[in-house]
């Protein structure tokens, strides 16, 4: 489980024996977990045509066989559950690998995985995640929000239902929730609500046609037409504000979905057919990498380079400050997309703190790649499932 602090004791925390004594609590001790001195990352995958699922401990090598989930189209996550959306319902899976991020210092832990439920929903939704609260926003804007204690004891409990409808998703961040209101004909209003949807503040920002969004360490990230707004929230108090593209963006270019490294403020896009846009939230600063016909990219951040998927089916390094082509790899897709927009879910490049990940659905396998190595092929897991669909959990 999430847990907010280091000292004293919660009643997420007790010790074995019930005392509910802080002494005799190790530091950082989760119930029905193990603790660990790194990352214990996880791969989540998912073949859409057969409906098998897999869980790939990236520590251990073993493979974990899971539930079956036929009809799934998109796999998400928020660290620690993997969300499988099917035209059902939303199924909720611990992964039983997560981190909490205490800003001195991180603890990583294991536990077993388990399944948690269906979020009975057959609407179009996004999930967004906190250490609090997990909130499913429909295409309709409607807005359904769950306690993460819930989800942490592997059971869904009863959501709460938050007032009105919002355009794109209810972003949890800084013990609020980030929404936008109204933008059918003019642009969306930006509202911080409470846990429970009461409106506590009115920033007066706006965002035109939104699309994607990201919590880095930052803020959150709102994509909007013009470029992105930055909520920042710093002893209590929220602002907003644009960090504009600095040029004229045609609507097939602009931004539309962020990936970033957990914990980075560096985030990617695609922009366009054959170019990238990294937006480093630091320096409110976009910048338009010109690459091959990219499929998908992602970057840790920090100095790293920018690693892209391009339709010759290798991976390709980029230098974020220069543009200048670094490196690639050989062809590691069997069967590349022959387009950038191709058929079904597209392969996805994950990104933590020293790996990159890259699934093959073709050739029913995994590549892991050291991206601060010149891109090497570091590990490659064989499969018996075309894993379409892949997250990363644990980080």
């Amino acid at each position: 489980m999430l847990v907010g602090g280091c000292t004293g004791q919660s009643d997420d925390s007790k010790s074995p024996s019930g005392s509910g004594s802080s002494a005799a609590t190790p530091h950082g001790y989760v119930e029905g977990a193990s603790e660990a001195a790194e990352q214990q990352s996880r791969l989540l995958l998912g073949d859409p045509a057969g409906g098998e699922t897999r869980v790939l401990d990236l520590i251990t090598g073993k493979v974990h066989h899971t539930d079956r989930r036929p009809d799934a189209s998109a796999l998400t996550t928020d660290g620690r559950f993997g969300y499988f959306h099917t035209p059902d319902g939303v199924h909720v899976l611990d992964s039983g690998a997560w981190m909490v991020d205490h800003g001195d210092h991180v603890h990583y832990y294991r536990a077993k995985i388990r399944q948690v439920g269906e979020m009975p929903d057959g609407r179009r939704v996004t999930i967004r995640s906190d250490a609090g609260v997990t909130v499913a926003t429909g295409a309709d804007g409607r807005a359904d929000v769950y306690r993460r204690a819930d989800l942490e004891e592997a059971r869904l409990g009863s959501p709460v239902e938050l007032p009105g409808g919002y355009a794109g998703a209810v972003v949890p961040y800084a013990e609020h929730l980030i929404a936008l209101t109204g933008g059918d004909d003019a642009p969306a209003e930006l509202a911080v609500l409470d846990r429970s949807g009461k409106a506590v503040d009115t920033p007066k920002a706006t965002c035109r046609d939104p699309r994607g969004d990201a919590v880095t360490r930052r803020g959150a990230v709102l994509g909007c037409a013009d470029g992105a707004l930055l909520i920042h929230e710093q002893d209590g108090e929220l602002t907003a504000r644009k960090i504009p593209y600095g040029e004229d963006v045609p609507a097939a270019e602009r931004a539309r979905a962020f990936r970033l490294r957990p914990g980075s403020s560096t985030l990617t896009a695609t922009a366009g057919a054959r170019a990238v846009w990294v937006l480093d939230v630091t320096e409110s600063r976009w910048t338009r990498i010109r690459t091959g016909p990219v499929v998908t990219a992602n970057t840790a951040g920090e100095g790293t380079p920018l690693v892209v998927l391009e339709t010759d089916g290798a991976l390709h390094g980029y230098d974020i400050a220069t543009g200048k082509e670094t490196g690639a790899t050989p062809r590691l897709l069997k069967n590349p997309p022959r387009t950038v927009a191709g058929e079904g879910p597209a392969p996805v490049i994950e990104v933590d703190r020293s790996r990159a990940y890259l699934n093959d659905p073709e050739g029913k396998r995994v590549h892991e790649i050291d991206y601060n190595d010149d891109l090497r092929v570091a590990r490659t897991f064989a499969l018996d499932i075309r894993p379409a669909l892949m997250v990363e959990t644990g980080r």
